[in-house]
């Protein structure tokens, strides 16, 4: 073999493999049949391949998957998200989280096609591991064990740098609650989360408090066709650009757009889920939100990770200018706003802070809340409260803060509601599903529990982008629903932002060009139809993962107090079983 061989040899993909029962580690080929597959398709193909569906979350036959998109670490534009996989501690079923930060693109650089921690370690020690071109390091780690997450990532930058990468869980990680999520270091050490479906309590089972990551001497990515790539990327650049919601609305107002939007739409879900819109709408509104963070001297733009050109991100400071929260998204601010009945910005922000740094779903948490709430564990409205059962409880870890951190579903259980919004034990977020039938099927059907961003609706129900679906009528949303929930699972593993959909749906140019970029890095031939089978197969294989694991088709199926009617509207759920079922036939 020359030397060149052996060059190309070493720098091809590999998987990384960590066994925490006997604390090894090793390098592996990428398998053919994994190949092919990336972000959200090799994260569920290694899960359904390797994790028994029966085996308990928290046990030893779990595993915790990364895997970078197929056009991460490339210059593609919004191209730097992470999939992380595993059986879900709240759902049960599969799962697939992304973020952005940094570990993505890293990941990519460094050949490292996915990473799989396996197995649990015999003693009561807690890990790191660290990750370089080279392979994995596991090493004991006592001084970071209870801290928070901006805690560990500014300890972690000063032991190893600030270019190093850090992905971590916070104290409800370690307590191994069911909401508990994974956080990511951005590139402004802001904190970025593998939020949804509790894999912070997978990650905490491992005894793994944080990865770090150097990409010193990785050699990169190589695009095979380097000029047909960079032509499909300026198309695809300037389409993200172009189309009014990526190009002007997120970049203005974040996802927080969206209160005003839907509150307006009468499927703003206020006082856990009761009425369709909230009368302190405009006090937690998006364009409230950005007038708040110009004038404190926030940022109104952020990336979350290089590359980045929507910018939906941004810095909220508080009323001293301080730093608060970055990432204040919509389906948090409706959560604990709307459904809480709180119309104080920055006691959403504070909440949202402590959700950061105790490492906790910040959907399912305010979902719970609203949950919490009809219980009489505190007053809807009661802001301050929040803040205190999240920082002092929950963060703490008390007898009721680990029931409150058990999920929605868990405190319904507890305090004997009835009214609790879940599927599949996931707390259904931000968007009635009387009022935006669309994404009430998304929710009944999604492999991973209540998800929006599976099959997101409410672009062409709410927003009439990729046309117009009445969101009040039954007419077309099943389709709907299929369709986008298809294309979602393939766009999950290219590494792209799903807000990418926007200007793909409307603007002819766009998903050519991504597919394009796909053919221009591998030096491969993909069509449409392909892109779309992928997605068929992904979503074809979370369910027979699920199915494996007890679940059937009565699990998609929303709580039925949705058969009461929401005003304004005073629309009503609807759908028989027959009629969700019909999801499934493709």
């Amino acid at each position: 073999m020359s030397t060149r061989e052996r060059e190309k040899e070493h720098f091809m993909d590999k998987i990384f493999r960590v066994n925490m029962t006997n604390l090894t580690t090793r390098v592996e080929t990428v398998p053919a049949a994994w190949a092919g597959h990336g972000g959200r398709g090799l994260t569920s193909t290694i899960v359904a391949a390797e994790v028994p569906a029966d085996c308990h979350p928290l046990g030893l036959n779990n595993k915790l998957v990364f895997a970078p998109g197929l056009l991460s670490g490339t210059a593609a534009a919004n191209s730097g998200r992470m999939s992380c996989g595993a059986k879900s501690p709240l759902t049960g079923t599969i799962k697939e989280s992304n973020a952005g930060g940094t570990s993505a693109q890293m990941f990519a650089r460094m050949g490292i096609k996915a990473l799989i921690i396996e197995g649990l370690p015999a003693d009561d020690k807690w890990y790191n591991l660290h990750l370089t071109k080279d392979g994995v390091t596991i090493n004991e780690e006592t001084a970071l064990v209870g801290k928070g997450n901006f805690a560990v990532i500014d300890a972690v930058s000063e032991r190893l740098g600030k270019k190093v990468g850090v992905i971590t869980i916070g104290p409800a990680g370690e307590m191994k609650m069911a909401s508990a999520n994974i956080s990511v270091k951005d590139p402004d050490s802001k904190i970025r989360s593998h939020g949804r479906g509790g894999l912070g309590a997978v990650m905490g089972s491992k005894k793994i408090k944080y990865i770090s990551m150097d990409d010193a001497g990785a050699p990169g990515v190589t695009i095979a066709d380097p000029e047909k790539f960079k032509t499909a990327a300026r198309i695809f650049a300037k389409a993200l650009l172009d189309h009014p919601v990526s190009g002007q609305g997120l970049p203005t107002y974040g996802t927080n757009v969206l209160v005003n939007v839907l509150n307006e739409a009468g499927g703003l879900p206020t006082k856990n889920f009761r009425y369709g819109q909230f009368a302190g709408a405009d006090k937690i509104s998006g364009e409230t939100m950005h007038d708040t963070i110009v004038e404190r001297g926030g940022k109104p733009k952020h990336g979350c990770h290089a590359g980045c050109i929507i910018q939906c991100s941004q810095v909220y400071m508080d009323k001293a200018g301080n730093y608060l929260t970055s990432g204040f998204e919509y389906e948090t601010i409706w959560g604990l706003g709307a459904d809480c009945c709180i119309d104080n910005l920055d006691d959403i922000a504070l909440a949202d802070h402590h959700m950061d740094d105790i490492g906790i779903d910040s959907i399912e948490t305010a979902v719970m809340m609203g949950v919490a709430m009809e219980g009489g564990v505190l007053p809807f409205g009661d802001g301050k409260g929040v803040i205190r059962l999240i920082k002092d409880e929950i963060g703490k870890g008390t007898p009721l803060g680990r029931i409150l951190g058990g999920g929605a579903a868990h405190v319904g259980k507890t305090f004997g509601v009835t009214r609790v919004p879940v599927v599949k034990g996931q707390g259904i977020p931000a968007y009635d599903p009387r009022s935006v039938k669309g994404i009430g099927i998304t929710y009944a059907t999604s492999t991973m529990g209540a998800d929006h961003t599976a099959g997101y609706t409410i672009a062409t129900n709410i927003l009439g982008v990729g046309g117009s679906v009445d969101p009040l009528k039954k007419d077309g949303q099943v389709e709907l629903s299929r369709n986008l929930q298809i294309a979602t699972a393939a766009v999950d593993s290219t590494g792209m932002c799903i807000f990418v959909a926007f200007p793909a749906l409307d603007i002819p140019e766009c998903l050519p060009a991504l597919i394009d970029m796909i053919n221009a890095r591998f030096g491969i031939s993909l069509s449409g139809d392909d892109v779309t089978n992928l997605g068929k197969h992904i979503l074809k294989l979370e369910r027979a993962f699920n199915i494996g694991a007890g679940f059937t088709n009565m699990h998609d199926r929303l709580p039925e107090f949705f058969s009461e009617p929401v005003p304004p509207h005073n629309a009503v759920w609807d759908f028989t079983g027959e009629e969700i079922d019909e999801f499934w036939n493709f």
